[in-house]
């Protein structure tokens, strides 16, 4: 059955577009000797939501969201394309783990949503690592590769936090998310009845 993008997928991938935007707001910044800020932050909870509910376009909601909060601060603006690319990631590879052991069967939903959104997450963290590194390190005057791995040092605590949180409370929170549109008559699935 081929998938059409509908009217109420454009909604749910504007409403999450929102939800990391706002998202991105609940966080506290630390300032690292190297490489910037880190931030605990709750918005990769929200992205990896965006793979899990919408599957592979999330990627869009959660990319675009972070991206649009980027610009908001001048901290960030330089680097919102790369937010864009990073988080979009998360949600774009939880969405294809999930949806891809979705479509075997329905059953063990925890485990597929939990599946996917270590793999979005672990994703997203090698891009952070990797810009980190390049940006902080061999790309910076008189970076080395040294001081690039300093700054991933540096920023490992903060990453850590925010992806065990992510990982733990974004599969119960889409699996409940689901479950309530499915009973009001709101969910995406597109194999629904018909009234």
């Amino acid at each position: 059955m081929k998938q059409t993008f509908s009217t109420r997928k454009l909604a749910y991938l504007g409403l999450m577009t929102a939800l990391v935007f706002a998202s991105n707001y609940a966080r506290i910044v630390l300032p690292v000797s190297i490489g910037g800020n880190t931030a605990f932050t709750l918005a990769n909870i929200v992205c990896a939501l965006c793979g899990l509910l919408l599957g592979p376009v999330g990627g869009l909601a959660s990319g675009l969201g972070s991206a649009l909060y980027d610009l908001t601060n001048p901290l960030y603006a330089a680097e919102c394309w790369i937010t864009f690319l990073t988080k979009g990631a998360l949600g774009l590879v939880a969405g294809i783990v999930a949806f891809a052991l979705l479509k075997k069967n329905e059953d063990r939903l925890y485990a597929k949503y939990l599946t996917g959104s270590i793999a979005g997450c672990a994703t997203y963290y090698v891009l952070y690592f990797l810009k980190t590194f390049l940006i902080s390190g061999l790309f910076a005057e008189e970076g080395s590769a040294a001081l690039g791995l300093t700054a991933i040092v540096s920023k490992i605590p903060a990453s850590v936090f925010n992806a065990v949180i992510a990982i733990v409370v974004a599969p119960p929170l889409a699996i409940a998310l689901k479950k309530a549109l499915e009973k009001s008559g709101l969910g995406l699935d597109a194999r629904r009845k018909a009234a």
